[in-house]
């Protein structure tokens, strides 16, 4: 039986009957309402501008930076200056999750803290 009731040769088309499929969505309007989440890596500050794009098409960013640290400390700490300033600037939030990674959100989400 049927969620409805009824069986499914009662759901059956009779001969003659014809049916249209609707398609609802289009394949555009299937991003609506889903927040997109990026996994990305950071090896050197030139990676700052393709982060920063994904954040402002609304993108949420967690972000490796485990690379850059092990190269360059003084290069990761103004590669995430920039990052923080610009998030900032446009009501994004950032923040450091353990001692490798990095959480970007744009200004419609945030980053809850304890």
């Amino acid at each position: 039986m049927g969620i409805f009731g009824r069986g499914r040769d009662e759901e059956a088309l009779q001969p003659g009957e014809e049916f249209v499929e609707v398609n609802v969505m289009d394949s555009e309007d299937k991003r609506l309402g889903r927040l997109g989440i990026r996994v990305e890596k950071m090896e050197d500050f030139a990676d700052t501008e393709r982060i920063l794009r994904s954040i402002r098409k609304g993108n949420v960013v967690f972000l490796k930076i485990k690379s850059l640290r092990e190269k360059d400390m003084g290069e990761l700490k103004r590669a995430v200056e920039k990052l923080k300033k610009i998030v900032q600037a446009n009501n994004g939030d950032i923040a450091g999750v353990e001692q490798d990674w990095l959480i970007i959100t744009p200004e419609f989400a945030m980053v809850e803290r304890e």
